[in-house]
């Protein structure tokens, strides 16, 4: 077993083991770190081991999901702001860049940063220096910042707007989290190390995975990644009957569902239409999956409106609330 198993970054192929070498080699430097990687690769993970194995363990480490932050108040709540700045700022307050002050900021989801705040935050990482929202007074922390992105930002700067010369301060070094599809057998050491600590943590005998499910897991996607392999193991553990951990293929049950024919008893316009409507409900349960149930999220991966989405979501009757991963 190789990796970091006190953080819960385990695995054996090359791919993932380089990324991790790199890892540890950045987090003994003070620079800005990017993690690019698909939804549940571990960037967090990534991002707290990067912290505890440099000169800032012991200090703050404050995780900031920009995707959760209101576009009105994300500049406030990132870096503060003086009494009466809007009009629900009752009082001075401090925001999360200062609670940060010597340790580590993790910018989780950076490329849901608002184009005013991604002003502010170049600023940061030129000079660390800031100013709370409406105050006049610059004031200086010493952060290591550490970003995150399940997206490419040089494609967002060149479809979206996200800014070049934030992505160079960001990128001074990045880190590739590779997804579980292309990490090979890292996917069982994964399945058999997840399936014993669920079984300690709930008092249930471990059972044995069967050589069909161990054979699925192989060919599966894997479009959640770690996190779906954790989701997909709980909710086995509990289903396991006989002492073998048996998992139904999520792609055979669709496809027993799914009428893939061309139906030529139809008129042309109608034909097409029930084609159309078969993969919009193909296609967003699977940006649903992938997202995991984050409209935003899945509406950027897909490249619409979110009020589009949305619609697309009503017209088909799908709850993006089935499509959340629990813990």
């Amino acid at each position: 077993m190789n990796g970091l198993p006190n953080h819960n970054l385990l695995g054996a192929s090359g791919c993932f083991l380089e990324a991790i070498d790199h890892l540890m080699l950045f987090a003994k430097t003070d620079v800005t770190i990017l993690i690019e990687g698909e939804t549940g690769t571990g960037k967090e993970l990534a991002a707290r081991a990067a912290h505890e194995f440099s000169d800032r363990q012991g200090k703050p480490f404050i995780p900031v999901n920009c995707g959760a932050l209101p576009e009105a108040l994300a500049e406030s709540e990132l870096f503060g702001c003086e009494r009466g700045a809007y009009t629900d700022a009752k009082q001075a307050r401090r925001g999360l860049v200062m609670e940060a002050n010597n340790g580590t900021l993790f910018l989780d989801e950076v490329e849901a940063m608002p184009p005013r705040v991604q002003v502010a935050l170049l600023r940061f990482l030129q000079d660390r220096s800031f100013r709370p929202v409406g105050s006049t007074i610059t004031h200086s922390c010493d952060v290591r910042v550490i970003a995150a992105t399940n997206m490419p930002l040089e494609h967002l700067a060149k479809n979206s707007g996200f800014r070049y010369d934030l992505i160079f301060r960001l990128k001074a070094l990045s880190v590739r989290l590779p997804p579980l599809r292309e990490r090979g057998e890292d996917v069982l050491i994964l399945a058999k190390v997840l399936l014993r600590r669920f079984s300690k943590q709930y008092a249930i005998p471990e059972p044995a995975i069967s050589i069909e499910t161990e054979s699925w897991f192989k060919r599966y996607h894997w479009p959640g990644n770690v996190r779906e392999l954790e989701n997909i193991l709980l909710r086995g553990l509990f289903l396991s009957e006989g002492g073998v951990l048996h998992i139904p293929s999520p792609e055979s049950c669709m496809h027993d569902h799914e009428d893939n024919s061309i139906k030529l008893d139809l008129h042309f316009s109608d034909a097409k239409a029930a084609a159309i409507a078969r993969f919009e409900l193909h296609y967003l349960t699977n940006v649903l999956h992938q997202a995991e149930g984050n409209v935003t999220q899945a509406a950027r991966i897909s490249g619409t409106e979110r009020s589009a989405f949305r619609k697309l979501l009503r017209r088909h009757n799908l709850s993006a609330d089935s499509y959340r991963l629990k813990t």
